[in-house]
């Protein structure tokens, strides 16, 4: 009797099923799709490890984190419109920081990567990950402070020739 009670036991267990095991994560797709290999003949393997694999570049690592002209950051996979040099800030972090972002054109998401929840931001026109947003950015303005990889990045100044 107590070795029937024990194999119903095993069985049972090895039968249920959790929620996490049902669920599947949805494939979103965007406007701009390429292969793996077109993605990895258009960018620089440093872009392509952030923008595809959601990489981290080297904190200060970038010109673009100390840049201070004029102009628009584009995504550096698609080439849409991300950022305005109005809204970027020294955040003394390492990457490129600006308190908010043309938000018609950026995708906000979750991840636990790191073990805890972080907002993660993306190009909402091909998917590539730019970095992520924290709540510690100046309160003067929206509080925010959206955390970039300047290889996700092209920046072009402003002369007129946009």
């Amino acid at each position: 009797m107590k070795y029937s009670i024990s194999l119903l036991m095993v069985f049972l267990l090895m039968s249920c099923q959790g929620n996490a095991q049902k669920e599947k994560k949805e494939i979103k797709t965007y406007p701009v799709t390429k292969t793996e290999a077109e993605w990895k003949a258009s960018l620089s393997p440093l872009a392509y490890y952030v923008l595809r694999e959601a990489g981290t570049e080297r904190a200060f690592s970038s010109a673009l984190n100390k840049n201070e002209q004029a102009g628009n950051y584009h995504c550096a996979g698609c080439g849409q419109l991300l950022y305005r040099s109005e809204n970027k800030y020294d955040s003394k972090s390492g990457w490129p920081s600006f308190d908010q972002g043309v938000d018609a054109h950026l995708e906000y998401d979750v991840d636990y990567k790191l073990g805890y929840p972080r907002t993660e931001l993306r190009c909402n026109n091909c998917g590539g990950h730019l970095g992520h947003m924290f709540e510690d950015g100046p309160r003067d303005t929206t509080g925010k402070r959206h955390c970039i990889n300047a290889a996700a990045l092209n920046f072009i100044p402003s002369d007129g020739k946009e």
